[in-house]
């Protein structure tokens, strides 16, 4: 009896052990939609040769509807989607989107203990990655 008990107990472990894994969290998929936000306005500052000052922009409720686990260049990643609340305020006025759709890619690294951004670059027949660190 002892010994059944034993390896339940074992298996349960193992078990719980290799089902270990590491999924973004709202706070993750927060900070990476502002971060791909930021990227955008720096990427439409270049193009238009413009000198904008980084608007004071809030994320407000962040809504995950899908995680879709995925590989790229040979390390786990996911493309997570959902929705969030979006407030511009600009030096005189100030404007709120509601349920502005998002769609990020976000990678853990070998060490598991980053995540980074993924941005496809566009106009490629083949993806290619940016790269941005979360912190």
């Amino acid at each position: 009896m002892i010994r059944f008990v034993l390896t339940a107990i074992l298996l349960i472990l193992i078990t719980a052990c290799s089902s270990i894994v590491l999924l973004p969290t709202p706070e993750l998929v927060q900070k990476a939609v502002a971060l791909q936000l930021e990227q955008t306005q720096q990427e439409l500052n270049q193009q238009l040769d413009l000198n904008f000052q980084k608007f004071n922009i809030q994320l407000q409720r962040i809504s995950i509807t899908q995680q879709q686990p995925l590989t790229i260049e040979n390390l786990p990643a996911y493309r997570v989607r959902g929705n969030y609340d979006l407030t511009v305020k600009l030096p005189k006025r100030s404007f709120k989107q509601v349920q502005k759709p998002f769609e990020v890619y976000l990678q853990i690294q070998q060490e598991g203990k980053s995540w980074r951004l993924l941005i496809p670059e566009k106009n490629r027949q083949y993806p290619q990655w940016h790269s941005y660190l979360i912190l």
